[in-house]
C-alpha cells in the first residue's frame, strides 16, 4: 500500500515523538532515583514530550529520513537529559542503569504498541481500526530501531555508557576516551550501509519475537 506524504506523517508522528522523548525522560527518572537531581531541577523529569522535543532532532531529521527511506530507517534525538554521573551514589555502577533506562523505555513502548496492534486486529473493522493498526506497526518498528541503535557499544550511545560501566576501571577509562570519535563512526556506519547490515537482522528477529508473543 502506497502512502502520500500527509499519510506517512500521520502514521509516524506520534510513535516517533514518544519514542524519542520518553527515551530521554527515562534517563532523567532513573538518574534521579540513583541520586542525581540535575534533570529534575531543570524540569526534565517529565513525561510531557514538549519538554524534550528538539526541533531538529525530533522533528526535522526523522521527517527527512522517513521521506527519503520510506520508513526503512529512522534516526533522531531529543534534547539530551543532563545527567551528572558524579552525582550518582555509585557513579560507575549506577551509570549502567541510567544508560539502560532509555532502551528499556523503547522496549516497553514497543510492547505497548504491540498490544494496540493486537487490539486493532481483534475489534470489528471500522474507520479507526486500520489507522490504529498502521500507527501501532510504526510504533513497534520505530521503538525497536531506537532501542537496538542505542544499544550499540559506541559512545556516546547508551550501549557505550553500559560498556564503560561494565569494563574494569583501566579499560573503562581507555574506552571512554574514544567518545569524541563515536559520532563520526556512527555516520560512517550509516553512509556505508554497515549500520543496516548490523541492525536489520536484530530488528527482524525482535519483530518476530514480538509477533510470536502477541500472535500477530
Amino acid at each position: 500500500m502506497e502512502f502520500n506524504l500527509v499519510q506517512k506523517i500521520a502514521i509516524y508522528a506520534l510513535p516517533v515523538i514518544f519514542a524519542i522523548t520518553l527515551h530521554e525522560a527515562a534517563h532523567g527518572y532513573v538518574a534521579r532515583h540513583f541520586g542525581d537531581n540535575t534533570a529534575y531541577v531543570l524540569g526534565r523529569v517529565s513525561l510531557n514530550p514538549l519538554r524534550h522535543i528538539d526541533p531538529v532532532g525530533t522533528v526535522l531529521v526523522p521527517l527527512l529520513i522517513l521521506l527519503t527511506t520510506s520508513g526503512a530507517f529512522l534516526f533522531g534525538w531529543a534534547k539530551p537529559v543532563p545527567v551528572d554521573f558524579g552525582g550518582l551514589r555509585h557513579p560507575k555502577r549506577d551509570m549502567l542503569w541510567v544508560a539502560a533506562a532509555g532502551p528499556l523505555a523503547n522496549l516497553s513502548m514497543a510492547l505497548l504498541w504491540a498490544l494496540a496492534y493486537k487490539f486493532a486486529l481483534l475489534v470489528p473493522q471500522n474507520m479507526f481500526s486500520e489507522p490504529m493498526r498502521l500507527m501501532a506497526g510504526a510504533g513497534i518498528t520505530v521503538n525497536l530501531v531506537l532501542m537496538l541503535l542505542n544499544l550499540l557499544p559506541i559512545l556516546p550511545l547508551d550501549g557505550g555508557r553500559i560498556a564503560v560501566s561494565l569494563l574494569p576501571n583501566h579499560l573503562s577509562y581507555a574506552y571512554s576516551r574514544m567518545e569524541p570519535y563515536g559520532f563520526p563512526i556512527l555516520l560512517l556506519l550509516l553512509f556505508t550501509h554497515l549500520l543496516d547490515a548490523i541492525l536489520n537482522p536484530m530488528l527482524n528477529a525482535s519483530i518476530q519475537v514480538i509477533a510470536t508473543i502477541f500472535q500477530l
